[in-house]
């Protein structure tokens, strides 16, 4: 038994942060799922425009595209299908044996759309289509703008993780969201038994900005806070999960629980130990995506000490009413947070099709 088996036996399933080609073709994907307990992987625009803008994996590919007049976007697309549904495969006994709760891959829909809920539901359904998975989740943005587009893709059937959440009133939207999908889904006559859906919630930016809040204020009360924000709200986001979702009566007999996925989880804080979004977000019904150096620093530790969940939310909101208490505007932080999370996306995004236009060229 490994700290991941452990993590697992608290009921917090461990997913990778990253896919790319030459994890896929060198067999380092696979060797991770038997030898690391990895039970999931998630990707970004930010993931894939590092993955195909290194090394030669994607070079092949690229020169069949281009004799075949593709064009930049379509490029892109054809490459990260063919990744993200190889990895699929990989992860079709783990999906499987845990009857479709993990052996999840995500493809997040294109950032420039976020705000186009009609785009963004095009998209998803392409990409549902072209992947042509069970183990599937289409990563749509929890952007007011994309809110919509959640709740008629869960309508059709369509698993979603639902990504860059930072509040929990964000939260408690994209909650309703999925309510009405699935209700929805079983008016179409749909099994919302084969429906899945994950909540990311992005952790160490919510630190990142906090803390440099609390450094400018500078009172020997704020710098006390740092390093706490990530940590407490993503534990006030578990308590509304468990009030709403856990065991809701609101949806039809069957329904899987959207569950919460603790993403943004690698420190940004060199002081901060390595596995601080792990050993303090660990409980039941929950996911935690992390780069592989978190995870190594996870099987290295012996940081778990049980389930820091389910009883967590009374300290988490005097945590919160104390960073209030200082000066944390939370509602601007959180405005900052999101816009700042679509645009660096869709900067990641812009990079990637530049560099494939140039070598389609």
């Amino acid at each position: 038994m490994s700290t991941i088996d452990d993590l697992a036996q608290l009921g917090t399933a461990t997913w990778l942060d990253d896919l790319s080609r030459q994890r896929l073709e060198s067999g380092n994907l696979e060797e991770i799922i038997d030898s690391k307990s990895i039970v999931g992987v998630t990707t970004n625009p930010a993931i894939f425009a590092t993955a195909m803008s290194q090394g030669t994996a994607y070079d092949a590919d690229i020169a069949k595209l281009r004799d075949a007049g593709a064009d930049v976007d379509s490029a892109v697309y054809s490459l990260a299908i063919d990744d993200v549904r190889n990895a699929c495969d990989l992860f079709a006994e783990v999906y499987t044996s845990t009857q479709g709760r993990d052996g999840r891959v995500s493809i997040e829909v294109d950032p420039r759309i976020s705000d186009d809920a009609d785009a963004t539901l095009k998209q998803a359904r392409e990409l549902w289509q072209q992947v042509d998975r069970p183990n599937l989740l289409i990563k749509i943005p929890a952007t007011t703008g994309s809110l919509p587009a959640i709740t008629d893709a869960l309508a059709e059937g369509i698993s979603v993780n639902v990504t860059l959440i930072f509040s929990v009133e964000r939260y408690a939207e994209v909650i309703d969201a999925f309510k009405e999908g699935v209700r929805r889904a079983e008016d179409n006559g749909l099994d919302v038994r084969s429906i899945h859906s994950v909540a990311s919630f992005f952790v160490s930016r919510l630190d990142t900005e906090v803390d440099k809040r609390l450094e400018a204020i500078g009172s020997d009360e704020a710098l006390a806070l740092r390093g706490e924000a990530g940590v407490a709200n993503a534990q006030r986001a578990y308590a509304l999960f468990q009030k709403e979702l856990a065991e809701a009566e609101d949806v039809p007999q069957g329904t899987n629980p959207q569950r919460p996925l603790w993403a943004s989880t690698g420190v940004k804080n060199p002081d901060y130990p390595a596995t601080l979004y792990v050993s303090e977000l660990a409980g039941p019904d929950t996911v935690n995506t992390m780069p592989e150096s978190t995870i190594d620093a996870v099987l290295e530790s012996d940081s778990l000490h049980g389930d820091t969940l389910s009883n967590s939310a009374d300290e988490a909101n005097e945590t919160f009413a104390a960073l209030e208490k200082v000066g944390i505007d939370f509602p601007d932080v959180f405005a900052q947070l999101e816009r700042e999370g679509v645009d660096k996306f869709v900067a990641a995004w812009e990079e990637l099709l530049e560099s494939m236009a140039a070598r389609l060229k």
